[in-house]
């Protein structure tokens, strides 16, 4: 793509055994609070789970508000990653449809339009640039797609505690029109797993979640209504994130650590003006 920017990982390396979704998240679990308390990133996301988080930050949004959307923005940064590296780096890519193709190109511009957005009610920049994947990650469309599918259904939940937590109207219509963006990715990523090539391991029928549970990829959109995962705090998020975000959660969680991927930044570009931001009310 024209506004890709270069990348620095190195090439995919040979198959390895795969860690479920179930496995390194529970994994993640165990090793996290250490780790977070390390980084900081646990404290940044579990002080907003308290009663205390309306004191207000000189970008003059409650405390409380701007801890929620500085781990959107590390969700965001993630997501730009995930789809720009699926894009210049999978195998698979080259051989979907076109309209396949230009979904996950859509998607990884709404992606970084989104963190740029939370990033001016911040103006503070994700604290992670740089993220870790489990072993097999781009070179193996079932791998791929399991790991994308894994991190919408998060994204999904977040976006959902902030609809819960966020301090205004404002904030909380955002963030549920955010979410239905997320939503659409984890239809259209389950829509393309079945249009997989042969030579890439296709078409693939089912896709395994956050919940560990492998599902049939027919009908796409499976749900009802949206999962929230049992999560009512930010920080519980944030958990879920860890091992791709911090070397020794990802280590524990069973991640390939002798590689990272780069979150490169860019302008983004909306498919459609009807679909665009336009205000914080959204008219």
């Amino acid at each position: 793509m024209a506004d890709s920017k270069p990348i620095d990982a190195a090439e995919a390396s040979p198959h390895q055994d795969s860690v479920s979704r179930r496995s390194f998240f529970k994994q993640a679990s165990i090793a996290g609070g250490s780790v977070l308390a390390l980084s900081g990133l646990l404290s940044l996301a579990s002080a907003q789970d308290s009663e205390e988080n309306q004191t207000f930050t000189n970008a003059g949004i409650t405390s409380g508000d701007q801890k929620i959307l500085i781990a959107a923005e590390i969700a965001e940064a993630l997501a730009v990653t995930t789809y720009t590296h699926i894009i210049t780096q999978a195998p698979f890519f080259g051989n979907l449809p076109k309209d396949d193709q230009g979904y996950l190109r859509a998607a990884r511009q709404e992606e970084m339009s989104h963190y740029l957005l939370e990033e001016s009610v911040t103006n503070e920049p994700s604290p992670f640039t740089s993220f870790f994947y489990p072993h097999h990650m781009f070179a193996d469309a079932q791998t791929t797609l399991n790991v994308l599918v894994t991190l919408e259904d998060a994204f999904i939940a977040a976006y959902l505690v902030g609809v819960r937590r966020l301090s205004s109207d404002d904030f909380k219509v955002t963030a549920a029109r955010i979410m239905g963006i997320e939503s659409d990715h984890r239809t259209l990523a389950r829509v393309l797993a079945g249009d997989v090539s042969t030579v890439d391991g296709g078409p693939i029928h089912r896709i395994t979640g956050i919940q560990g549970i492998s599902e049939p990829t027919d009908p796409p959109n499976n749900n009802g209504y949206e999962r929230t995962l049992c999560w009512n705090r930010i920080s519980q998020a944030v958990e879920a994130l860890t091992p791709f975000v911090d070397k020794a959660a990802a280590q524990a969680a069973g991640f390939d650590t002798t590689r990272s991927f780069k979150f490169s930044p860019f302008t983004p570009h909306l498919p459609s003006k009807l679909g665009d931001f336009v205000s914080f009310s959204g008219c």
